[in-house]
């Protein structure tokens, strides 16, 4: 009885290491895009990580017999994390457009972890700490510097409401998610989840230009955003995501815009200024401290 303490802050320790693996992948995401072949439209492209990751995802499942025969599946939670995923993409990409990237990725990735925090309070009652808090303000303001840093700010109310509907979204996800992973597997859980979004994506595929899939550096870009970015990177998300609580994995991904400022100042040159600098300080200090804060916590995460 008195290892479970320790078991639990190790079981935390490692969901805490597993999320933000899956947060650095996800930051990969705009690189690889910026490699894609001309005439590449970003929805299309959205629309083919999403479904080659979904497929990854499912056959994985089925190898590895993570669907029981005879398992029931809760009809609306899955049909809500599926339909939560997509509204996250299309909202945070018309989002974006209206407001610019700066303006878009502070107010959808931003809104991200408070929202979840609120969510997880009310749904499993799960009671952020101190620590969580301050990283959270931490991480924000980081983000905020790192993707303003160099940037024309521009104010549209529709394209900020409709970057916190992206926000929202994506808590939702992370909310429905935990729950389902109660009693599925991650690799089910996600490969359903992600099959169900492929599908409704689906038009934009048949709709969009396709062409810059059938050269070499196209299909580099496709996998590596299926594979990589998607289906390795939710596997990961899945699995950190049963031993923490909502709201310090929804931090834990603001990784995805440290990753994602770092690869464009050294692997795409972009321009590296002090606000640059204090962004990505304030944004890793705050990391730490979620994940400081989470093992730190004697809370049970974990059911019993």
């Amino acid at each position: 009885m008195t290892t479970r303490p320790k078991n639990r802050r190790l079981h935390s320790q490692r969901g805490s290491w597993m999320v933000l693996a899956a947060a650095i992948c996800w930051g990969t995401t705009g690189t690889a895009q910026a490699f894609a072949p001309m005439g590449a439209d970003p929805l299309v492209i959205g629309a083919v990580r999403l479904v080659i990751g979904g497929l990854i995802l499912l056959v994985f499942a089925f190898l590895r017999g993570s669907f029981h025969r005879g398992e029931k599946w809760p009809l609306w939670p899955t049909l809500l994390a599926g339909l939560s995923m997509v509204g996250y993409n299309l909202l945070f990409f018309s989002g974006v457009a209206r407001t610019g990237v700066a303006v878009g990725t502070l107010v959808g990735i931003g809104s991200t972890p408070i929202l979840a925090g609120l969510l997880g309070y009310i749904v499993y009652h799960e009671r952020p700490n101190r620590w969580w808090v301050i990283a959270t303000i931490l991480a924000v303001i980081g983000c905020g510097l790192l993707v303003s840093a160099g940037s024309t700010l521009q104010g549209d109310l529709l394209g900020i409401l409709l970057a916190i509907g992206a926000g929202f979204s994506y808590a939702v996800f992370t909310v429905v998610t935990k729950g389902l992973l109660g009693d599925h597997e991650p690799e089910a859980v996600m490969g359903l989840t992600f099959m169900i979004g492929a599908v409704i994506v689906l038009p934009v595929l048949f709709r969009g230009d396709l062409a810059w899939v059938s050269n070499p550096t196209g299909i580099a870009v496709a996998l590596h955003l299926g594979i990589i970015t998607n289906a390795f990177a939710y596997s990961l998300f899945a699995r950190g995501l049963k031993l923490v609580s909502v709201a310090t994995a929804a931090t834990l991904t603001l990784g995805e815009p440290l990753t994602a400022g770092l690869l464009a100042i050294f692997l795409l040159g972009e321009q590296f200024t002090a606000g640059t600098f204090i962004g990505i300080l304030l944004l890793f200090s705050g990391l730490v401290l979620v994940t400081y804060g989470q093992n730190r916590s004697h809370r049970p995460m974990l059911a019993d």
